[in-house]
């Protein structure tokens, strides 16, 4: 898959629950936002970049990258955020990462782009599944997808549909095994932003 097919997006537009309600992509880790880690580490995988964020989007916007909210402004999760990213993507796929995760796999695209197949076979959708304590878990806004899912999504979230692994599955979703699972680790909460510094994660 060339990078130019591919277009990514950052996923900040959550309410930051867990870290007392700040903006997570904008928490600064070894000098630098979350959200900066997070273009510097997808850029060079994809052709071209967009964030998706409810708020402070003039100060993400400042980093260069096109900048879409949801579209019901409700904090609705984060495949509201894949809606927007969807529904301005330009390249017939688009891959999706968590700005509070700064360490995914460098090669991330690649690997799920290798995972979907080829051919009539092709899947149009992958995601990204780490071995934990013995079992496979997805990391479910780790994914690759078809811009074409984009009127399916959207009927999907007008329903009432929230949850992202449920959506995945009536896909045929391929799940791309990465064994590096700590390039996963997301800072959900001040210690865990703090364990990352360390170099924990």
């Amino acid at each position: 898959m060339e990078r130019d097919s591919v277009t990514g997006l950052i996923l900040a537009g959550g309410r930051g629950s867990r870290m007392g309600g700040v903006d997570k992509g904008l928490q600064v880790l070894e000098g630098r936002t979350l959200v900066e880690h997070a273009i510097q580490r997808l850029g060079p995988q994809v052709g071209r970049m967009m964030i998706s964020a409810n708020r402070n989007r003039s100060t993400y916007a400042a980093f260069g990258v096109p900048v879409w909210p949801d579209a019901d402004g409700e904090f609705a999760g984060p495949l509201a955020g894949f809606l927007a990213g969807l529904a301005n993507c330009e390249s017939e796929w688009m891959a999706t990462v968590a700005c509070d995760t700064p360490r995914f796999p460098p090669d991330l695209v690649a690997r799920l782009a290798a995972g979907l197949g080829e051919g009539a076979a092709a899947r149009p959708v992958a995601v990204a599944v780490t071995r934990q304590r013995g079992r496979l878990q997805r990391e479910p806004v780790f994914c690759l997808l078809r811009r074409a899912l984009r009127e399916d999504l959207a009927a999907y979230l007008a329903g009432g549909g929230r949850k992202i692994d449920t959506w995945l599955d009536r896909h045929g979703c391929v799940d791309v095994v990465f064994d590096d699972a700590e390039a996963f680790f997301n800072a959900n909460t001040v210690d865990e932003l703090r364990r990352l510094g360390a170099g924990g994660g």
